[in-house]
Order: C-alpha cells, then structure tokens, then sequence
C-alpha cells in the first residue's frame, strides 16, 4: 500500500486565551448518566467486603483523592471540577423497609450506588493546538466494582487512571499507552495518591503531542480506507491464537459500522472531497466511535485506537509487512 503524504500538515499553535472554569464534556456516553460529587458523597451508600465488612475505597474518594493530587501537582494552574459518569445503579433499603412494595418506598428508605463510575478533571490553561483542534490537558480515572470480589474478605483494589488530552472539537479523549494505566492496585488512598503522581511525573506531553501532530502527515485513499475496513471486521472473527499476531483493534462490529458512517457524515472529521482522509481525522472517528463503549472498557479501547493508528502510519512509513494493510 502506498503512502499518501499531506502537502500542508497544520503545525502546533499556542495563541488562545479562552479558560474553562468547568467542562461540559461527555466524553463517555453508552448507559451512562451525569452525577454530581456531592450525590456520590452525601446520597451512596459504601459497599463493603462482605467476609470482613471492610470499606472498599468508594467512587466519591477515588474522584476526591484525584482532584486534590491534580491540585497539588500543578499548584499554579486552574483545575475544573470533576466531570463524572456513571452506570450500573445497584439498588436497596434500609432494614426497616423489608417487605415494603418497592413503589411505595420513601426516599429515605432506599439506598443506591454506582458499580462503574467514570470521570474527567481538565486543566484548560494547558493546551495544544494539533491539527486544527484544541487539545486541553485531562486527567481521569475509572472504577468498577464489577473487578473485585466483594463476596470475600478485603483485598488490593483495582483502578484505572489516564493523564493525555481531550479534543474540545468533539469531546473525544487522546490516551496514549504512556499516560494510562490499566490496573492500579492499591490497599489504601494514600497508595493510590503515591501511584498517580508517579504516573504524572513519567507523563512525556511533548512525546505525545508529536505523534499525535504527525497523523496529520498520512492518509488514506478512499479504497484504502475500505481495505482498511474490511480487514478491521475480519479481526473479529480470527481464531485467538491469529488475533494475537496482531495488534488488537478494541473497536466492536457496530462501533465499525458508526466509524463508517461518520466516514461519510461527521462534519469535523469525515472524508475529503475525493474520499481520502488522513490518520488524525480517522482516529478521531475511531475514539468518536469507543464513546458508547462500556465506562470499564471505554479507556483501553482509546489506547488500542491510538497504538492502531500509529502502528499502521509507521507501516507503511517504513515499508513494513502488516496484515491490517496486506491484500
């Protein structure tokens, strides 16, 4: 397959003065809905380990312990407020409301939390201008209660943070493999604080503002495009052993199916007139298109997308044999 190279990559821009107080953002969508910090703290009952009736760490201090490690480690810049996601409400109430019809229930009688909560801080006063979009720096996190066992005594529990940028364009995340981890295991807050501001402090921004800054150099024919298409459905229905030679796509069959259509529709990112589209427009269809993906998934699908898309780029910069690109 022949590289396709822009004539006129845009170049990186630092001009804008616009600040953020609090993002509007939903940068997961699926089953999920909004809440406030203040609903999770006040309004959410704690799930325990049952064996031993240990607290497990709760969403609310999981976002809490977050924004005020952002704080510290940029003490000079303005931090919006949690953006949080969540999904999965898991129902009860109270003892004395046993054998009650669930309709005529009060609102004192129940209680609720969450199994998987997502959320985003940004920091609006540093940001990037890549390819025509505003980049904003981002920070977030991810927890499901769905990865521990609370049916047995407590143990080291798992979360997922990110530390990359979120497109105001569209909303959609930039998350590279160096600024995600994928399972944080911790016993106690004051890990989970030593873990993040480790992780911050590897964060290489300039790194990741280059590779996203070079997607704009490549792109596709459109019958490359469809190749490319094709190839990304066939994946799925490889036999293991085969997906694992190859890189993994993350994308599901309908997630393909919505990255085509905006191919051809989204105003921001589709096609050009002669049906070519170059690596960065394609990969923001592709994390366009992880937004309905599960709040558990939702972060290592845009990890996929980014590795895919440079992994591809860098394929045929180099002449490399590559299945996704093979006829």
């Amino acid at each position: 397959m022949q590289l396709i190279a822009n004539s006129n990559p845009l170049h990186l821009i630092q001009d804008s003065t616009q600040v953020i107080n609090k993002s509007s953002s939903r940068f997961i969508e699926a089953n999920t809905q909004e809440v406030t910090l203040e609903h999770l703290k006040e309004e959410c009952i704690i799930p325990v380990f049952s064996k031993d009736n240990e607290s497990t760490i709760s969403h609310a201090e999981f976002i809490q312990k977050t924004y005020e490690t952002v704080q510290n480690f940029f003490p000079e810049i303005r931090v919006s407020y949690p953006s949080i996601r969540v999904s999965h409400v898991v129902k009860g109430r109270i003892p004395t409301a046993i054998g009650k019809p669930a309709k005529e229930l009060l609102e004192n009688e129940k209680t609720i939390y969450y199994e998987r909560c997502a959320f985003l801080i940004e920091l609006p006063e540093i940001y990037e201008v890549v390819n025509g979009n505003k980049l904003t720096l981002s920070i977030g996190g991810v927890r499901s209660y769905s990865q521990e066992n609370l049916y047995s005594k407590k143990s080291l529990e798992k979360f997922k943070v990110f530390i990359g940028f979120k497109n105001t364009v569209c909303t959609n995340l930039c998350i590279s493999t160096d600024g995600f981890s994928n399972e944080i295991r911790i016993g106690s807050s004051y890990e989970l604080v030593e873990k993040m501001k480790n992780m911050f402090s590897n964060y290489n921004k300039e790194k990741h503002i280059a590779s996203l800054l070079k997607m704009s150099q490549y792109s596709f024919t459109e019958k490359q495009f469809a190749h490319f298409i094709g190839k990304i459905k066939m994946y799925q229905h490889l036999s293991k052993a085969e997906q694992k030679q190859i890189l993994s796509i993350g994308l599901t069959d309908s997630q393909i199916s919505n990255l085509v259509r905006n191919y051809y529709n989204c105003p921001n990112f589709g096609r050009n007139i002669d049906g070519s589209i170059n690596f960065w427009n394609l990969y923001n269809l592709m994390t366009e298109a992880n937004k309905s993906s599960y709040i558990d998934s939702n972060f290592e699908r845009n990890v996929c997308a980014y590795e895919l898309v440079n992994f591809v780029g860098n394929s045929i910069k180099n002449e490399l044999p590559n299945w996704l690109l093979s006829n």
